[in-house]
């Protein structure tokens, strides 16, 4: 080792000395605390293992978590998986991040069979359940203003998203549309705008032929619900929804519906029920793919999904770990990715307005739906709190109980 090497060990601090079983049991326990999304669980994070611990220091723990809000999967995850690696190596990587998630993932196991085996829909719980489901629609929308804020930071990335968006609502393949948005970005931002227009004006008439094309689909078309789907096939909707949940949980949210009611496994309320149960469990948003499998492929299904789903997680920080720091310095591969997030924040409010139409068609009455909706976005917006989204869905479930039951 050099002696500038030495240097920067010795500069930058270090984890404790633990073992696998302890070093599992520190982050099984971050799990069973992972209430209020990922601002909550990046702060419990820095809190104990940077400021009180030092596992590392505050000015690399930043820079990490800017690769990893650039990088898909959700960023808490992916904190875990690499500050266990940085204490015992890969192995001390996957233990960390198995643990984080652990907690979260044997709940909405559970939560996923109690709903079966209860029959909500058709039970007396179906009314409350209708009005969380406008509530998580609420939900959603906040989300949308909020991952848009940080993403769509000048005018070509507010048209990248609009023009997704409304391909998307007239039938466009994401497949289509998402490299070409990372694209034309890529080109804008290198200086090449008369490209990126050109290019812009090619993925148009790609995904206009596309629609063209599939006369038979029309935007929110879904197959006859009750299809089943294996494991392998679980598995790869969860790793395509994994590869693509740039910004947060949330963006997995179209890329899973697509599959899911898309195929036939599941219906847009039920898909709204597994958002709402995720919200209320200690574990990352993008828990509820747990519960999307159970409902495609019962208990083995939803092992696939989950699988899937984390898979470019772990990937990233276990195959690049000291590599992660120098991929912001890519420019050309850093505004692509934003080029496909902007992309996909269109994708969310496309299915938003979906999920909000089949919403409103089963509300028998729609003016309480609506004023769960806004009552439900109020609190979202003025209540700056960790526990507002289970506010939020224990308020929605009484409102619609009461107006529904």
């Amino acid at each position: 080792m050099t002696a500038s090497a030495e240097l920067d060990m010795a500069a930058e601090p270090q984890p404790p000395a633990l073992s696998y079983p302890q070093l599992f049991l520190r982050f099984l326990r971050f799990g069973l605390m992972a209430w209020g999304g990922p601002v909550a669980q990046i702060a419990m994070l820095r809190k104990e293992l940077v400021e009180e611990e030092r596992w590392i220091s505050s000015a690399r723990f930043n820079r990490l978590l800017a690769v990893m809000q650039v990088l898909p999967g959700p960023e808490a995850h992916e904190l875990c998986v690499h500050l266990g690696m940085r204490a015992k190596g890969r192995l001390g990587g996957m233990l960390a991040g198995l643990a984080f998630m652990l907690p979260g993932f044997l709940l909405m196991f559970a939560l996923s069979w109690l709903y079966f085996a209860m029959d909500i829909q058709s039970s007396a719980l179906g009314a409350a359940f209708l009005g969380v489901q406008v509530g998580v629609v609420a939900m959603i929308v906040r989300a949308v203003h909020r991952i848009g804020e940080h993403v769509l930071n000048d005018r070509w990335l507010w048209g990248l998203a609009l023009g997704v968006g409304l391909a998307s609502l007239l039938g466009a393949s994401f497949w289509v549309v998402l490299p070409i948005a990372g694209v034309v970005y890529a080109l804008a931002a290198s200086g090449r705008q008369s490209l990126a227009l050109v290019c812009a004006f090619i993925g148009v008439a790609l995904a206009t032929a596309v629609i063209w094309w599939s006369p038979g689909v029309q935007p929110g078309d879904v197959q006859a619900v009750g299809a089943s789907a294996g494991p392998v096939a679980l598995f790869l909707s969860g790793l395509k929804a994994g590869l693509l949940t740039f910004g947060g949980a949330y963006t997995a949210i179209p890329f899973l519906r697509n599959d899911a009611v898309g195929r036939g496994w599941m219906t847009d309320g039920q898909f709204l029920d597994g958002l709402a149960l995720s919200g209320i469990l200690p574990a990352p948003l993008i828990i509820f793919s747990t519960f999307v499998g159970y409902v495609g492929g019962g208990p083995i299904g939803a092992l696939a999904m989950t699988a899937g789903v984390f898979l470019p997680t772990f990937s990233f920080s276990l195959i690049l770990y000291d590599r992660l720091e120098a991929v912001l310095k890519v420019k050309q591969l850093h505004a692509l990715l934003e080029g496909v997030a902007a992309g996909v924040v269109g994708l969310i409010a496309a299915t938003t307005l979906q999920l909000g139409q089949a919403t409103a068609d089963l509300a028998p009455v729609l003016w309480p739906a609506l004023v769960i909706f806004a009552g439900a976005l109020a609190i979202l917006y003025l209540w700056k709190s960790k526990l507002n989204i289970v506010a939020v869905i224990f308020a929605a479930g009484a409102a619609g109980w009461f107006a529904y039951g």
